[in-house]
């Protein structure tokens, strides 16, 4: 999965209203029935019976295969919640990643939900729905370290293992330019550098590092330390499902649905469910 602002499609959309707004001079009167007929437009479409989702299927615990062959995961279990919600069938199809983005765009699924991350770069090309779960950095360390308060002064010339080519790579140079960053090519690289005591932090992705410190690879030699790091330059606006371009009712079913979803309580009891270990 690629890790996941500023400039935005939307803003050259309001540009361009702005423009035709100046050229036609319309009345008021005008202007909000155009607004009430394009409302229309969005919400009176026939419901749809189906809603048709793609995903990955090995990254767990997003979405994999369980130990029957069945699809599961996070991502699953909340597309099957949203159909639930919109009152329509569920229709989850598994394809490699790179093809995800593919298959929306020639019209053979309504949405992917695999754990994009939302991006400016991801925005020319698809529109996402509201945000429903956001993959902080973290700063791992060994449990007997000092403590440290974890800001850049207080890591001044620490020495902090980071994967190489990563958004959490970036973070370090430009925020903790007087640490020691060590550069790794690998995830695992890095936790054996903190778990062997050759460096003093590990700074990396915090739910991944949440199911590493709390499984046997570790050996409980570590924990967190600091709060979540939530950038959005860097580490993205959060982790949404991706929707076609202009599709405003699967976007509309989707947001209302993970509204709902958050109101009920039911999104904590699946946040809980496939991510036990804290990553905020």
């Amino acid at each position: 999965m690629p890790h996941p602002v500023p400039c935005r499609p939307a803003r050259s959309r309001l540009l361009a209203a702005c423009a035709l707004v100046l050229l036609a001079l319309p009345s008021a009167a005008t202007a909000q029935e155009a607004a009430a007929a394009g409302e229309q437009t969005a919400t009176d479409l026939p419901r749809r019976l189906v809603l048709r989702f793609v995903t990955e299927g090995d990254f767990p615990p997003f979405n994999f295969y369980d130990e029957d062959g069945q699809l599961t995961g996070f991502n699953v279990d909340l597309a099957r919640s949203i159909c639930l919600d919109a009152r329509a069938a569920c229709d989850i199809q598994v394809k490699p990643w790179d093809e995800l983005m593919l298959a929306l765009g020639r019209g053979e699924a309504d949405a992917v939900i695999a754990g994009h991350r939302v991006t400016a770069r991801a925005l020319q090309q698809v529109d996402f729905s509201t945000p429903y779960l956001y993959t902080p950095g973290r700063f791992a360390v060994r449990r007997a370290a000092e403590k440290r308060e974890i800001t850049p002064e207080g890591l001044d010339g620490q020495r902090i293992a980071v994967i190489r080519g990563t958004a959490h790579e970036a973070f370090l140079k430009t925020f903790f330019r007087n640490s020691r960053i060590e550069v790794h090519p690998s995830s695992d690289s890095a936790r054996d550098a903190l778990a062997d005591g050759t460096v003093d932090y590990l700074f990396d992705d915090g739910i991944s590092l949440s199911f590493w410190l709390n499984g046997t690879l570790s050996r409980q030699c570590c924990e967190f330390r600091g709060g979540p790091f939530l950038e959005a330059k860097f580490f993205g606006d959060g982790i949404a499902i991706a929707i076609k371009k202009n599709d405003l009712q699967m976007k509309e079913v989707i947001d209302r649905a993970i509204g709902e979803l958050r109101e009920s309580g039911r999104m904590e009891e699946l946040v809980g469910r496939y991510f036990p270990y804290r990553i905020y």
